[in-house]
C-alpha cells in the first residue's frame, strides 16, 4: 500500500460560501413559494427549496481542516481514496471517512493528548473524551516502560529507552499494521532485549559484542552511544513496514536489577578497593626508594642491609596501613 496524496481539494471556503448561498436561495425559495402558493400559483419553487434544505446537509462532512504536521487518510466505500496533508480548509467527497486505528491508543508519549468535549446539561456538565481520526506527522517521543533483561554474562539488568518517531508513510502506518503506535511499542522492546542481551553491564574479558570473532571492551554502561545506534537501526528495520521513520534511540535508565544489586555493589567496591590499594602500593615504594637513595647520597646514615630492610618494612607499613601510625621514640643507641 502507497500513499495517494491529494492536493488538488485545498477549496473549503470557496465551496462553504456556495453552500451557504444555496441555503439563502433555498430559504427565499421557501418564503416566495408560500407566498405563491396562496395567491394561487406554482408551488414548484417551495417544493424545490424545501428539498434543497432536507439535503443540502450532505456536503458539510465534506469539510475538514487540518493544522501543520497534520494528515487525514480518507477511504470512499471501503477503498483508499487518498491522503490529505498540509494545513489548510479542504472539501472531499461528503462520503468519504478518516481511518486512524490508533486513535484511541495512548502510550506513555509525547503527542497522544486527549481531546475532551463537555457539555452541560440539567444534571450537571458531562465531559467526554473524542479521539482525533487525524494523524500526527510530528516528532514524537515514545518512553517505554523500564525491562528487566539478562546481558551477555545472564546478569539481570534494568534497562529503558525513549525512542523518537514520526510518521513518514500514511498509508503503511494505517492499513498495514492494525494498530502503528502499539506494533511500534511491541518492536521497541523486542529490539531491545534483542540488543541488550549481546552486551555484559560492563566490560568483561573474553566478550565479543560486534559479532567479528574478537573480544572487544563493549558494554553497556560505557558504549551507550553504540548501543543505542545498534537499536535504532534494530528497530527501524522492523518498523519500516509501518511507514515509521525512528529519528533517535536513547538509554534512558540502566541498572543491575534489585536482587544483585547488592552484590554487584561489593563487586564494584571490592574492584575499587584493590585498584586503590595498587596505587597506594607503588607511591609507598616510589616513596621509600626516594628515601633511600637521599639517605646515601648525603651519607646522612649508614645502614647495612638488615637495617635497610627493616626500614624499609616500616616505612610500607606507616604508608600502606589503613590507620595513622603510632610513633615509637628510640631513646638509646641505633644499634
Amino acid at each position: 500500500m502507497n500513499e495517494i496524496l491529494i492536493n488538488k481539494k485545498k477549496n473549503g471556503m470557496a465551496v462553504l460560501l456556495i453552500t451557504i448561498l444555496l441555503h439563502i436561495l433555498a430559504v427565499v425559495a421557501v418564503i416566495f413559494g408560500a407566498i405563491t402558493e396562496e395567491a394561487g400559483g406554482s408551488p414548484a419553487l417551495l417544493i424545490v427549496g424545501i428539498v434543497y434544505l432536507c439535503i443540502g446537509w450532505i456536503v458539510i462532512p465534506g469539510f475538514k481542516v487540518l493544522r501543520p504536521q497534520e494528515a487525514l487518510v480518507l477511504t470512499l466505500f471501503g477503498k483508499y481514496a487518498g491522503t490529505l496533508k498540509g494545513d489548510g480548509f479542504y472539501f472531499v467527497n461528503p462520503f468519504c471517512v478518516a481511518v486512524n486505528p490508533a486513535a484511541k491508543t495512548q502510550l506513555n508519549q509525547s503527542g497522544d493528548v486527549k481531546t475532551t468535549l463537555t457539555a452541560v446539561t440539567a444534571q450537571g456538565s458531562v465531559s467526554a473524551e473524542i479521539p482525533s481520526k487525524k494523524l500526527s506527522l510530528k516528532l514524537m517521543t515514545l518512553n517505554n516502560n523500564r525491562q528487566k533483561i539478562n546481558d551477555c554474562l545472564g546478569n539481570p539488568v534494568e534497562i529503558g529507552i525513549a525512542v523518537t518517531w514520526k510518521i513518514v508513510d500514511t498509508a503503511k502506518a494505517v492499513f498495514n499494521v492494525d494498530n502503528f503506535k502499539e506494533y511500534l511499542s511491541l518492536q521497541c522492546d523486542t529490539a531491545l532485549r534483542n540488543i541488550v542481551r549481546l552486551y555484559p553491564y560492563d566490560v568483561a574479558p573474553n566478550v565479543d559484542t560486534t559479532g567479528d570473532g574478537l573480544a572487544d571492551d563493549g558494554s553497556l554502561r560505557g558504549s551507550s552511544d553504540i548501543v543505542a545506534g545498534r537499536i535504532r537501526d534494530e528497530i527501524q528495520q522492523r518498523v519500516e513496514v509501518a511507514g515509521i521513520e525512528i529519528i533517535e534511540a536513547r538509554i534512558t535508565y540502566l541498572a543491575y536489577a534489585t536482587e544483585i544489586a547488592a552484590v554487584m555493589l561489593q563487586r564494584q567496591q571490592a574492584s575499587a578497593i584493590i585498584d586503590a590499594r595498587k596505587m597506594i602500593v607503588d607511591g609507598a615504594v616510589g616513596m621509600v626508594e626516594m628515601a633511600l637513595e637521599r639517605l646515601n647520597e648525603k651519607q646522612t646514615v649508614v645502614l647495612d642491609e638488615e637495617r635497610k630492610a627493616a626500614m624499609v618494612s616500616n616505612l610500607l607499613v606507616v604508608l600502606c596501613g589503613n590507620h595513622d601510625a603510632q610513633p615509637v621514640v628510640n631513646s638509646g643507641s641505633l644499634y
